[in-house]
């Protein structure tokens, strides 16, 4: 469920934000398990040290 708690959206405002929150859940549901997912490689210390930052 979403539930807007300040401010007064549009309907293409709503529907706006629904697709981005669907497309995410449909993104996250089609990464096999166990797969390194977006946000575990941008965070991985390899990655930096890999760069010399």
């Amino acid at each position: 469920m979403i539930k807007v708690v300040r401010g007064n959206p549009t309907p293409e405002e709503l529907a706006a934000a629904l697709a981005v929150v669907r497309a995410r859940a449909a993104a996250a549901s089609a990464v096999p398990p166990g797969a390194p997912t977006p946000r575990d490689s941008w965070s991985d210390p390899s990655r930096v040290a890999a760069h010399g930052v």
